[in-house]
């Protein structure tokens, strides 16, 4: 999984559209996975924490929804978000469902992707990834 530089409190949103599998505690920390849609047997399953869940088990949520807050902890990481991308048991790497020019330069604001138009700066040309909102709010991406 990557972890995600995020100021706890921000918005944590659904990369695409999806059926959330799980919402609630795990050890102690808010988790959310969320089922994409059309993705094959198993689907692809994005997960998320610490999140202050604000959606339940079962609920059908678009690209960009908000799942729940970063929620802040003791932990290693205590300013971030784990996220996750599984299909079954086997990890992913949550960041092969991003496009690549969102991946090449810097701080980075995550977006939901799968069908979703790329966005376009004020002035026309393609957003830089600092100027994209997203899966959530960060200011950077962590190893």
């Amino acid at each position: 999984h990557e972890h995600l530089a995020a100021v706890a409190g921000t918005p944590v949103r659904a990369v695409a559209a999806g059926r959330v599998s799980f919402a609630g505690q795990v050890a102690g920390r808010g988790v959310v996975s969320l089922e994409l849609t059309g993705t094959g047997d198993p689907p692809l399953r994005t997960t998320y924490e610490p999140v202050e869940v604000s959606v339940k088990k079962g609920d059908e949520v678009a690209a960009g929804e908000v799942l729940g807050t970063v929620r802040p902890t003791g932990s290693h990481c205590a300013a971030c978000l784990h996220w996750g991308l599984l299909r079954g048991d086997v990890y992913l790497d949550p960041l092969s469902l991003l496009p690549p020019w969102l991946l090449d330069g810097g701080p980075s604001r995550l977006l939901p992707v799968l069908g979703i138009p790329l966005p376009e700066a004020a002035d026309g040309r393609a957003a830089s990834a600092a100027e994209v909102a997203g899966v959530v709010g960060v200011t950077g991406l962590t190893g």
